[in-house]
């Protein structure tokens, strides 16, 4: 798992030093990773979100899934229902700390890669979601 580690700044007033704290959206419903794809749309839509955090066995951040991830994979042909989060979460192990500037934070992120980044503290507890502008 790869944390976006940055230095810490002085406060400034200026946007572009401000952490992706201040623009996170809460973390939002937390799935254990061994959950199926069925249940974790069930949960997605019960839940009126378009995303989950997985977690691990010992609750630690392991990545975020997304409605449209999850239907893909449900509608492509070598769809079954044992598949489960873990066999599909996108393995990048891409979070932010509190710290990171949402600067830092999207030029971290590959090119082209819309959607989602998890912020996780020092212990790779999930705090919030930073919804990415490229």
């Amino acid at each position: 798992m790869t944390l976006v580690r940055t230095q810490t700044r002085p406060a400034s007033p200026n946007s572009v030093h401000s952490t992706v704290v201040d623009g996170m959206d809460a973390a939002g419903p937390q799935v254990w990773y061994d959950m199926t794809v069925e249940v974790a749309l069930s949960v997605m839509a019960a839940a009126r979100t378009g995303h989950l955090v997985v977690c691990d066995e010992d609750g630690l951040c392991v990545g975020l899934v997304t409605r449209a991830r999850l239907a893909a994979v449900r509608d492509s042909c070598g769809y079954t229902d044992r598949i489960r989060l873990s066999d599909i979460t996108d393995g990048s192990g891409l979070f932010a700390s509190p710290l990171t500037t949402r600067a830092e934070a999207e030029d971290a992120v590959p090119y082209g890669r819309l959607g989602r980044l998890p912020l996780v503290d020092e212990h790779d507890s999930a705090l919030g979601v930073l919804a990415l502008s490229r």
